[in-house]
């Protein structure tokens, strides 16, 4: 048996669509019209359609559910961040923060209320640390990754 991606119903795919490409900088791979996937290995169903293939009602496919969530990473988090404050439409799950492993992340909902978080990545995190004067010792200690990991980044 082999994974293929996580999916997720929308109400509007233009709208949705328009999101994760415009907000995300996700690159579309396929096309389907009622099923869209990205590059990146999720997709996005419609949900009139996922409801009458599943024989689930509609009413039953429910909105802000908080139960999962599409994590994204990118390198350079402070200009993202300022590029979501910039659209009034977005509802945060919660502003940024930082993790007790040291990464920063935001948590905000996409158009149908699946939760996304960005978070900036590891080697991100750990470059940080050590240009604020941790050790090796010490970095490897907060952010729960191998000294081996650290010391790349010396």
């Amino acid at each position: 048996m082999k994974f293929i991606c996580p999916l997720f119903v929308v109400n509007n795919m233009e709208i949705s669509r328009n999101f994760y490409e415009k907000v995300l900088n996700q690159k579309v791979q396929y096309d389907f019209g009622e099923n869209v996937s990205f590059e990146s290995g999720f997709a996005i169903h419609l949900k009139p359609h996922f409801s009458e293939l599943t024989g689930i009602n509609r009413n039953d496919i429910i909105q802000k559910s908080n139960n999962s969530e599409l994590y994204f990473e990118e390198e350079d988090l402070d200009s993202f961040l300022k590029k979501l404050k910039e659209m009034n439409s977005i509802e945060y799950v919660h502003e940024l923060k930082e993790q007790p492993w040291g990464q920063r992340v935001i948590r905000f909902y996409d158009p149908d209320m699946h939760i996304i978080e960005v978070g900036e990545p590891m080697e991100s995190v750990v470059k940080r640390l050590l240009s604020e004067g941790l050790s090796v010792e010490e970095t490897s200690k907060r952010t729960l990754m191998p000294e081996e990991f650290v010391r790349q980044f010396l």
